[in-house]
């Protein structure tokens, strides 16, 4: 979809890393965003709090890193919002892209990866990057079990799928 990245995001989770090229050209702002929360180490011990089966995982909310506060998963970010920059991207599987609230401007952290085609989803959401190496994990990731949260949707997994870390690195290091 992109030309050849200079640097990619390695998401290290408990399930394998997942290798996603950024796309500064059009997403700059949140590229900007995402680059700097995780060089700041503030992914590092969140986890997959919403998988839904098919269709995305997303994760992203630093109140995951405490499972005492569970009920609130979910609701976390940085403590600002930043602007939506919604592009012609297509939501396709390996796509990723930020969770938001009714609110077009309310991303601020947390992030989904696409399943499978989630087309609905073009130019209603934050296209930032794709997978490009780790479908097989992405795909366990995908697969992890789920039951019912809070709010009655089937997308709480059972087992904790943790995201270790995010390191923003030169493409040849993530190879």
């Amino acid at each position: 979809m992109n030309s050849t990245p200079d640097e990619v995001a390695v998401i290290t989770t408990t399930e394998g890393d997942l290798v996603i090229a950024l796309w500064p050209d059009v997403a700059p702002n949140t590229v900007a965003n995402f680059k700097k929360l995780a060089q700041a180490g503030f992914y590092d011990g969140t986890c997959f709090h919403r998988i839904v089966k098919d269709f995305m995982v997303q994760g992203g909310d630093p109140l995951t890193k405490d499972p005492a506060r569970e009920r609130s998963w979910g609701t976390g970010g940085p403590g600002y919002q930043i602007k939506a920059e919604f592009n012609q991207r297509p939501h396709v599987r390996g796509v990723i892209s930020m969770a938001r609230s009714q609110d077009l401007d309310s991303a601020g952290s947390q992030f989904f990866v696409c399943l499978a085609d989630a087309r609905f989803l073009d130019r209603q959401y934050t296209a930032f990057g794709e997978l490009i190496r780790g479908d097989d994990v992405l795909g366990r990731i995908g697969d992890t079990p789920v039951t019912a949260g809070s709010d009655g949707e089937r997308s709480k997994p059972i087992q904790r799928v943790g995201v270790e870390t995010i390191r923003i690195v030169p493409l040849d290091e993530a190879r």
